[in-house]
């Protein structure tokens, strides 16, 4: 079983990731326009490419173990799942800077004074870099020290666990299901190079 999913992983190219990822967005920008995001369309779609950021970069995060654990080799899609988290990350932001806050004075405000925002923006920093060098040339001219700052990934996507946990209002089940399953994945690594 596990040898036939790996023939047809294979097979797939890469660009239907890259095309299938970035469907939800013109699906967003379509239901924030036709009211389909309900009564605060803005909050809605920050929410919603938010979340979907971090279901990528978990993704991303659980292809070594699955390669590992179940041998299901899915590592020719992981650079496509990062660089379309790193994506949504990016909306996100930029649907929080421009259609939310909009004036770049409370911007700076709110990034000093809210720490969910703090913890978002230092996770959104750690993906800059890995979303700079996700290309062949970075990979062959930074060698054995790409693997190194890539494994900023593991930072990140804890802090855009954390950041989702503290914006929730009160306690939910959800944020911290996804703060779990992170712990897991990166706890796999770890078990394994012991």
């Amino acid at each position: 079983m596990i040898d036939r999913l790996n023939t047809i992983v294979r097979r797939v190219p890469t660009w239907v990731v890259y095309t299938v990822g970035l469907m939800p967005v013109p699906w967003f920008l379509f239901q924030a326009q036709t009211g389909g995001l309900g009564a605060e369309p803005i909050k809605a779609l920050e929410k919603e490419l938010g979340l979907l950021a971090l279901q990528l970069l978990v993704a991303g995060l659980s292809i070594t173990p699955a390669r590992r654990y179940l041998r299901l080799n899915l590592i020719k899609f992981r650079r496509a799942l990062g660089l379309l988290g790193f994506t949504y990350v990016s909306l996100h932001l930029l649907v929080w800077l421009v259609l939310d806050v909009g004036i770049l004075s409370q911007i700076w405000a709110d990034i000093l004074k809210r720490p969910y925002i703090t913890i978002g923006m230092a996770g959104f920093a750690c993906l800059l870099p890995l979303a700079a060098t996700s290309n062949t040339y970075s990979i062959r001219k930074l060698g054995a020290k790409w693997r190194k700052l890539h494994r900023l990934t593991y930072l990140a996507v804890v802090l855009g666990a954390v950041h989702f946990i503290w914006l929730v209002k009160g306690f939910q089940i959800e944020p911290l299901l996804y703060m779990a399953a992170i712990l897991a994945l990166l706890a796999l690594r770890l078990t394994k190079r012991r």
